[in-house]
């Protein structure tokens, strides 16, 4: 895909959803703060509305009850049918004081023809006459009290104050204002007063003005004022008597949510402007992240089926072209495996560096050997293989012997040489029906066959391998059940003697007596149990059943020969000790024969194993001393007590090889380091008169005994006749 391909697709799918969202965002987030703060200054506009209804309604209320404190008084009828009238006390009582203390604007007093006697108008005396000003709001008012009063109604209905009145809103000179009239009356009822008779007061507050200044200040409303029009959101009707609409006291409402929308509002629009810029600057990451996933896929998809070391084809990639190869069964199709030899001692002495430079080389020369057709691949550690399509047999030994002689010339590696081999198994695609897992198989099989015959060279597969194979598979699942029946397993016991012939141990020998193949070799069940896992509850049953003699004899020591795959174990010891204990029998009457081979392997398991059975009493013998891997070193680092003479050097006492000087310096390197020595393989009186010579102690070998079954020891240990040169 071309750069301006990825940025077209970039922008489709990455940036314009994006962009999109937070515009969405935005307008959710926009539409939700709107629509709460509308909300609440809905609810606050409301509540400002109601509370100047009722002001209004309370007023008129303390209007009313304003004029009963001072018209519901003896003195007042007195003071108002008095002739001439004191109109000092008028103003203090009933007019002008009614605006100094209640802030009434208007008042003025009718006698019973309702005609009117005194006036006040905004705080100052005027004359009667003035009541033309608000006479014809007033008069309905007059006729509905009179009406009432003369029907004998003095006292309010319900509980609203002890006088009778009548009130009303009105507009006069254009002024909304209430209206309340209240008839002057004895208090005592001490004064006679005819229906008819009685003087009226009238009161008038105007809602504007004052009114307004008051509602301002107690109430928190905002710039009221009085208009014939609604101007504004804060708005409540006035309505007059006849319910029609006088005008509008409008004012600035208070908006609760307008301040929180009008502060909020930039903190978002700056906040979705700060997260604006950051998914732009995550999608400029994003698409650089892109473009590097882009130019890094190919190299992925390299490392998913390729092996880092080598750069070659791994196990992944090599199964499946094997799979294609095989899909299209028009080719001969061949797999070879390869097993670098030797290439554990390359790592432990020169360093896994030059083990991982050895590989590498390895792989170059096997990308030299081969056509650019075939697929070379590691498998791991040391395993490689070879895909081969039209491959014919010639073609492949031809291959497998150019490379095992490649390979054995030397590798340079890190300053040192490095001398390996290549063990290599082969199978070829001959018949339809094998798929992949059975062609590796049968490679893998013959592998086996080239490493069992001792490395470094090839084999093709061919069907007596596979029957092979088989065969052990048969003799691991035969074996399982002889140790789970406890049936044709048996030891076998071959005497150990003394410079005078005299019997001082035995060396416990397995045998396995099949019930149709018959006596079956150690050296043909021993590996397979090794392999499979055997070896350890075979050791464990063959120790059980050392372990009942050494009790019957217990003058004598048993020996028994140990593999390594049993000494591996990190509860061997501790198990062997177990079962010592348990059948009641002396450790120190148990030898345990190991290999050298165990030693070099300068394994710290085996080596901790080893001294905690030394520890506990039993007996270190190294068994085959002198074949390969003697070394001084080995000794000293695990603690032996006896060594035995492999019994190669004893077969050849006596002729030209240097056998006997051999012997002799075993013999001698036992004595230096206080260890026992025995010979093993002894055959001949030849054989055993050089060893007595030479002060070996103990002997081994046919010409004394061959291995006897249990049965046949007591017969073995009887004392020998005055003529026995030999104990059998």
């Amino acid at each position: 895909m071309s750069s301006a391909d990825n940025r077209q697709a970039h922008w489709r799918t990455v940036a314009m959803p994006t962009a999109a969202l937070l515009l969405l965002l935005g307008l959710l987030v926009g539409t939700i703060l709107h629509f709460s703060t509308s909300r609440s200054d809905w609810l606050a506009r409301e509540r400002q509305n109601r509370l100047v209804g009722l002001v209004i309604t309370q007023s008129m209320t303390a209007v009313a009850n304003d004029q009963e404190a001072s018209t519901f008084w003896d003195d007042a009828v007195l003071r108002t049918r008095q002739q001439p009238l004191d109109m000092e006390w008028l103003d203090n009582n009933l007019g002008v004081w009614f605006h100094t203390y209640y802030q009434h604007d208007e008042a003025y007093i009718l006698d019973p023809a309702d005609r009117p006697i005194y006036a006040m108008q905004f705080g100052s005396r005027a004359q009667p006459n003035s009541f033309r000003k608000i006479e014809t709001q007033a008069r309905p008012l007059i006729k509905t009290l009179r009406d009432k009063m003369g029907n004998g109604y003095l006292a309010p209905d319900g509980a609203s104050g002890q006088t009778i009145g009548a009130s009303s809103i009105d507009a006069i000179a254009g002024r909304p204002a209430i209206i309340s009239v209240k008839p002057i009356v004895s208090e005592t009822g001490a004064i006679a007063q005819s229906p008819g008779s009685e003087y009226l007061h009238i009161s008038i507050r105007y809602l504007d003005g004052t009114f307004l200044d008051r509602l301002s200040s107690l109430y928190g409303i905002d710039r009221p004022r009085f208009k014939k029009l609604r101007e504004s959101k804060g708005a409540f009707p006035v309505l007059g008597s006849d319910r029609a609409v006088l005008g509008y006291i409008n004012w600035l409402p208070f908006e609760p949510g307008r301040q929180v929308e009008d502060k909020m509002a930039p903190v978002l629009i700056l906040a979705l402007l700060v997260v604006g810029i950051l998914v732009g600057l995550l999608l400029l990451r994003l698409r650089r992240g892109r473009l590097e996933l882009e130019a890094s896929r190919a190299q992925a998809q390299h490392l998913a089926f390729h092996d880092s070391l080598t750069g070659l084809p791994n196990r992944a990639l090599f199964e499946d072209r094997l799979e294609h190869a095989l899909a299209r069964r028009d080719r001969r199709v061949a797999v070879m495996l390869l097993d670098l030899d030797r290439f554990k001692n390359v790592n432990d002495t020169l360093g896994h560096l030059a083990g991982d430079a050895l590989i590498r080389d390895f792989g170059l020369r096997l990308s030299a050997l081969t056509r650019e057709a075939d697929t070379i691949a590691r498998l791991g550690g040391d395993e490689f293989a070879i895909l081969v399509e039209q491959a014919e047999i010639d073609d492949l030994s031809s291959l497998a012997d150019r490379i095992v002689k490649d390979i054995a010339r030397p590798f340079e590696l890190l300053g040192s040489q490095a001398y390996v081999g290549v063990s290599i198994g082969m199978a070829i695609c001959t018949e339809a029906a094998i798929d992949r897992l059975e062609l590796i198989r049968r490679a893998d099989i013959a592998l086996y066959r080239v490493k069992d015959d001792g490395r470094n060279h090839f084999r093709l597969f061919s069907p007596d391998l596979d029957a092979g194979i088989q065969l052990r598979g048969c003799i691991e699942e035969e074996l399982r059940d002889a140790l789970n029946t406890d049936e044709g397993l048996r030891l076998e016991y071959q005497p150990q003697v003394d410079r005078r012939c005299e019997i001082v141990g035995l060396e416990a020998l397995i045998r396995w007596h099949h019930p149709v193949r018959g006596l079956i070799p150690p050296e043909q069940f021993i590996p397979v149990a090794e392999e499979s896992g055997l070896i350890v509850p075979l050791g464990e049953w063959a120790l059980r059943e050392a372990c009942i003699v050494t009790r019957r004899w217990p003058k004598l020591f048993v020996s028994i020969n140990l593999s390594s795959a049993q000494l591996r174990s990190a509860e061997f010891a501790e198990t062997t000790i177990a079962i010592v204990r348990s059948i009641g029998a002396n450790p120190r009457n148990i030898q345990l024969e190991v290999t050298e081979r165990v030693l070099v392997e300068d394994d710290d398991v085996i080596k901790a194993g080893l001294s905690r059975l030394r520890s506990a009493g039993f007996k270190i013998v190294l068994d085959d001393f002198g074949t390969g891997y003697s070394s001084l070193g080995y000794l000293r680092s695990f603690a032996v007590d006896k060594i035995k003479i492999d019994q190669s050097f004893i077969q050849h006492l006596g002729d030209a090889s240097n056998s006997g000087a051999i012997v002799g310096a075993i013999l001698a390197l036992g004595r230096a380091m206080g260890l026992s020595v025995a010979a093993e393989g002894v055959e001949t009186e030849a054989q055993r008169t050089f060893l007595d010579v030479v002060g070996c102690r103990e002997m081994q070998g046919c010409f004394f005994s061959g291995a006897v079954a249990e049965d046949e020891l007591d017969a073995l240990l009887a004392p020998p006749g005055p003529s026995s040169a030999a104990i059998a």
